[in-house]
């Protein structure tokens, strides 16, 4: 009984139709649902709610026409054949209070592409790797950081060169007289009782920093947030304070990040919608296939997905070939270019009005140091309705200021703050936009490309941020920007089982340009 519903409520999602649990009954006791539900068009029944009334009528059309002996296949074959274990069928959102259409109205059909990039990496590389690009990379971090933070932060006065303070610490002494600085964090660290101890500096200096544990009524929210997470390494961050009488600490009274209170999103002049994925990993013996095509049908299908204009997939999209070792025992597909010529096959299956945004991941073809350039030629020539760019790469679409990277310094995050987890990632996209920078440890598990201008800096807070790496799924506003961590299209893998980590595959988050309203629709 399950399975035939799972079929008749396909054909109602096709077909824009709700039902009441009466009609439901009804159609499950009808030999051939399908066919009786072709006639409302010739009833005058296009979409809506269909009524006990209604579906009398059309069983009455139904028979008159004598279709039945007409059926050429078995109902079952009007959804894609779905592999061992078959995914549980799921209740499509369509026309629920998940999505409203006045929220989602525009049709991608009468839009045509508006894609600006702002910042992307290809072409643009020309850094060597000598030691003077590694500090003119971090002069323009510290130098564009800085700037951001006199901007939105409220510091008590105006920042010091932290080599002057240090030659002048004796007039900075005491809680009535506060020095304040912006350097780059080094070594941070928590003492056995529990405060923070890290390192300042700046083109001038360094000074020993110390954030304690505040009690009673100098307890902070923010401040005990900070003392609890930890400090990135390379975080450009502000301090106010004062020193010790001997001035080899400086006792942290407050701290600064670049980011702004409240960020206002741009909105499109079109109803129309983005779409976001990341990590497909297409080769894999766990890339989830059925899955897919039950996407592909949705989006011929299904009224919401005649909005969606773009699809943004945010790196990993193929799983890659030697990526970690004994990766060839769980490939599906060995060559890396036939995973690339496969997914761009599988993007041909989507409609025409769909245009696709395509960024590498740490399993791609190209550098593994970030920001990473687009993919070769050799890779590009296969795919048609599709804007490659580097890794991140900030655009518009519409004016609607999106900020898409795979996410690969997540793992940096997970290991340096203490609030940060693989269960809850979009904690460290949250700490990303509160640091405006997007990998700041130098030397960790993502390896960086020290350019000239530092390509991590988030400059421009976007109306969008979206990331990938972790297999997870998370939509959510922060502070006015709008937080996805795309889902993957690959199931548990042998090293997730190992971690006990479970993924949230199959999830497609639809985010429209103009409403800037959310929804997310279930595959799996």
């Amino acid at each position: 009984m399950t399975a035939k519903w799972g079929v008749i409520s396909q054909e109602l999602m096709k077909r824009g139709i709700l039902v009441t649990t009466g009609v439901k009954q009804k159609l499950l006791s009808i030999e051939h649902p399908i066919q009786v539900l072709e006639q409302g068009p010739k009833i005058g029944f296009q979409r809506g709610m269909l009524t006990t009334e209604l579906l009398d009528q059309m069983i009455l059309e139904s028979k008159s026409n004598n279709e039945q002996k007409n059926i050429s296949q078995p109902i079952g074959r009007t959804i894609a054949p779905i592999h061992d274990p078959e995914p549980v069928k799921i209740q499509y959102r369509n026309n629920l209070p998940d999505w409203r259409e006045k929220d989602f109205s525009g049709i991608a059909t009468d839009v045509d592409n508006d894609i600006l990039v702002h910042y992307d990496i290809t072409g643009n590389s020309t850094t060597e790797g000598k030691m003077s690009h590694i500090q003119a990379c971090f002069n323009d971090r510290l130098n564009s950081i800085r700037k951001m933070i006199v901007k939105n932060s409220r510091l008590p006065r105006k920042p010091q060169e932290i080599g002057r303070l240090n030659t002048e610490y004796r007039r900075y002494q005491g809680y009535e007289n506060l020095a304040v600085a912006i350097g780059l964090v080094n070594g941070p660290r928590h003492t056995k009782n529990g405060h923070l101890l890290f390192a300042l500096e700046d083109e001038t200096g360094e000074m020993n920093c110390l954030l304690t544990i505040r009690q009673g009524d100098d307890r902070d929210r923010m401040h005990e947030q900070v003392v609890q997470a930890g400090l990135m390494p390379d975080d450009v961050l502000g301090v106010s304070g004062s020193f010790s009488q001997t001035g080899d600490i400086f006792y942290v009274d407050d701290l600064f990040f670049p980011m702004k209170d409240r960020h206002e999103k741009q909105a499109a002049h079109a109803g129309i919608s983005a779409a976001f994925l990341s990590d497909i990993h297409l080769g894999s013996k766990t890339f989830l296939e059925a899955q897919w095509h039950k996407m592909v049908r949705w989006f011929h299908a299904d009224p919401l997905a005649k909005t969606i204009k773009y699809l943004v997939l945010s790196g990993d999209c193929v799983d890659g070939v030697g990526i970690y070792p004994g990766q060839d025992k769980e490939l599906a597909i060995p060559d890396f270019y036939r995973q690339y010529s496969l997914f761009a096959q599988m993007l041909e299956e989507l409609p025409d009005w769909v245009e696709c945004v395509m960024l590498p991941g740490n399993h791609d073809a190209v550098r593994p140091a970030e920001p990473q350039p687009t993919f070769g030629k050799e890779i590009q020539q296969d795919y048609n309705k599709t804007t490659f760019v580097g890794n991140p790469c900030d655009f518009s679409l519409h004016d609607v200021r999106i900020l898409s990277y795979h996410g690969k310094s997540i793992d940096d995050f997970v290991a340096g703050l203490r609030t940060v987890t693989y269960a809850e990632p979009v904690e460290a996209m949250r700490q990303m936009l509160r640091r405006r920078h997007l990998a700041p440890q130098w030397g960790g598990k993502t390896p960086l490309s020290p350019e000239v201008e530092d390509g991590l800096v988030i400059r421009e807070v976007p109306d969008i941020f979206v990331t990938g790496h972790v297999h997870g799924h998370a939509c959510m506003d922060f502070r006015g920007t709008t937080l996805i961590c795309s889902s993957t299209w690959q199931d548990q893998t042998s090293y997730q089982k190992m971690l006990g980590f479970q993924p949230k595959p199959c999830m497609l988050t639809v985010v429209n340009l103009q409403s800037h309203e959310t929804t997310s629709i279930p595959f799996a």
